[in-house]
Order: C-alpha cells, then sequence, then structure tokens
C-alpha cells in the first residue's frame, strides 16, 4: 500500500512516498479505502514537528478524508461494507487504506461526492465551532475573517452570512480578493497582516467589530484587538503559524474577550460528530454553504501540496487524491 511519510521532522523534503503493510482493523475500527484525503496547516505542524510532540518519526501524515468502507473489526460498528463515509480525524489518511475508529467516521450522503466530503470536514466542522458555539453569530454581528480566501474563511464566511452577520474579509494579496468576495464577504482588506484594523474600523463606522476569527499567527495579533468593539470577542485559532506573546489580562482593553478555539470540543462525542456533519451536509446539498476544491493533487505530489499550502498561493481546500482513483 503506497502512503505518503514524513521521515523525520521538518520541510517538504522530509515528505516520501513508501510501501507499508496493508492496514488490519482493530476491534471498534473499519478500514476504508481512501478517495480523497485533506490537506490541512495542521498537518503542516506535524510534519515540522510543531504539532504533536509524542509523535514517533517516521510518521503517516494526515488526518482528513472521505472513502468507502472494505473491512469491519470485531465489536458494534454503525457501517457496512461498501458504505461511503468520512472523517475529520483519522491518523495516517495520506494512503490508499487507513484503518480508523468507527466512532470517528460519518455517513456520507449519496448526493455528497467524495472530494466534497473530504474538502468539508475538518474546516467545516471547525468553521461550525467557531461560528454557532465559541461565538454564537447573530443576525447584525460584524465579523472580521482573516485568510477569508482560504478554505476554512471561505466556509466560516458562508456560515456566518447564513446566520444573518456582516462579514469584513482580509487577505494577503490582491489576487484573493475574488475568492473571498465570492464567499459572501461585504468588504475585503488587502493586507500583509500589520495595518488592517483603521481600514476596518473606518469601513464599519468608528466602532469596531462583534467578533474577530484570526488564525494568522502573532502578526495579527495586536490588530486583531484594535479591530473589536468594546466586549468584543477575539477567536484565536491556528498554533502552526506561532503563538502570540504572553497577555496580561489587565491589560486587555475594551472588555474583550479572548479564547482559543479547538474544533474538538465541538464533536467531543460520536452523537455530536454526527449531528455537525450532517448539519454541514445539509447545508451543502441545499446549497446554503458549497466548498472550494481548488486543486486535487495526486498524492504523490504531497509536498507540492504542502509547499503551496505555505506560501499562501492558493485559496480554497486543497486534497491529495489516489492515482487509482484518477485512474
Amino acid at each position: 500500500m503506497k502512503a505518503i511519510v514524513a521521515i523525520r521532522p521538518g520541510g517538504t523534503e522530509v515528505m516520501e512516498m513508501v510501501d507499508l503493510p496493508e492496514p488490519v482493523a482493530g476491534p471498534g475500527q473499519v478500514v476504508v479505502e481512501v478517495a480523497a484525503a485533506g490537506v490541512n496547516f495542521s498537518d503542516i505542524g506535524v510534519r515540522r514537528g510543531i504539532i504533536g510532540h509524542d509523535i514517533q518519526f517516521p510518521h503517516t501524515l494526515g488526518v482528513e478524508g472521505a472513502g468507502r468502507v472494505i473491512e469491519i473489526g470485531g465489536g458494534t460498528c454503525d457501517f457496512v461494507i461498501g458504505q461511503r463515509v468520512a472523517w475529520a480525524y483519522g491518523p495516517g489518511s495520506y494512503a490508499e487504506r487507513v484503518a480508523i475508529s468507527a466512532d470517528a467516521l460519518v455517513p456520507v450522503p449519496d448526493e455528497i461526492d467524495d472530494q466534497q466530503a473530504a474538502a468539508i470536514m475538518m474546516q467545516g466542522l471547525t468553521a461550525s465551532h467557531f461560528a454557532t458555539d465559541f461565538y454564537p453569530i447573530q443576525p447584525g454581528d460584524i465579523a472580521l475573517v482573516h485568510a477569508a480566501a482560504g478554505g476554512l474563511g471561505q466556509l466560516l464566511t458562508r456560515i456566518i452570512k447564513l446566520r444573518g452577520g456582516a462579514v469584513i474579509g482580509r487577505v494577503s494579496k490582491a489576487s484573493k480578493v475574488d475568492a473571498a468576495r465570492a464567499a459572501g464577504a461585504d468588504y475585503v482588506v488587502v493586507d500583509d497582516g500589520s495595518n488592517f484594523a483603521d481600514e476596518v474600523i473606518r469601513v464599519i463606522g468608528g466602532e469596531g467589530v462583534h467578533v474577530v476569527y484570526d488564525g494568522s499567527g502573532p502578526a495579527t495579533f495586536t490588530g486583531s484587538v484594535a479591530a473589536l468593539r468594546r466586549s468584543g470577542t477575539f477567536c484565536w485559532y491556528g498554533p502552526v503559524l506561532g503563538r502570540p506573546a504572553p497577555v496580561d489580562l489587565m491589560l486587555l482593553p475594551k472588555s474583550i474577550k479572548i479564547g482559543f478555539a479547538v474544533f474538538f470540543d465541538h464533536i467531543y462525542t460520536p452523537v455530536l460528530l454526527r449531528r455537525h456533519a450532517a448539519q454541514l451536509f445539509d447545508w451543502l446539498s441545499a446549497g446554503d454553504v458549497s466548498i472550494d476544491v481548488s486543486t486535487g493533487y495526486p498524492i504523490s505530489d504531497a509536498a507540492r501540496a504542502h509547499a503551496a499550502m505555505e506560501d499562501r498561493s492558493t485559496t480554497g481546500k486543497l486534497l491529495l487524491i489516489p492515482e487509482r482513483v484518477n485512474g
């Protein structure tokens, strides 16, 4: 079986396609033939050695995907051979086949294709957590969404708009403005992360936004604080790009609230996972949200996909497709 491993922590040069033994379904597990695997910043963090310090190398990368059940292990299982499934966290997903806990899987409706299912799981559940749970958007709320042209930024924008909010999107390059606008952003700021707060406040008439969703690392932290209104909420995420400096709570301005949002807290039981995933699929089917799968790379080009994500040259979601699916 072909799989992509990081042979040690480091840059894209540590990624290799190797032959691994076929996975076997243990108790409570199933083996899935992978149709598409999602590429996420967390995968880059694992490869660099920033995330998961207990991970042993060589390590098979990837955690997200969609495919078809081909083997079921012992114990009770809600799935059957041949059923289409998707997952947000199944370690080792950059592979032709993977053994996954049945509790980590969700059923995929017939009207959702494999690439849509793989693309929406982690980013969709994360966006759902941010906009419906961590800070439940209310009609009339104004949100600042960083990296608004990326896969997560586009989904977050669409869910905010679905709930009646307005979105100011920040993008790093003028070439990304159209993607952010297509997702529904009401106004788009082009900025490298240093001077956006004044423009955000000017656009909305002198008062800051209700909530900031910021996964752009320490470079934008100060500006995000400045862009908030009194008692606004700062949703910070994305440690791969670096951590902010230590915060003195007594120096925080305007009674703002800051939290580190983790999507696992949205889906900490199989029931919640399947409920929220079903909501995402319903939104997709109804056309209420859409997922921009900008590029599907052959799995052998996983290093190129990582490089493209790291240099911020892409918009939308990146997927890896096992070559047998292409052929």
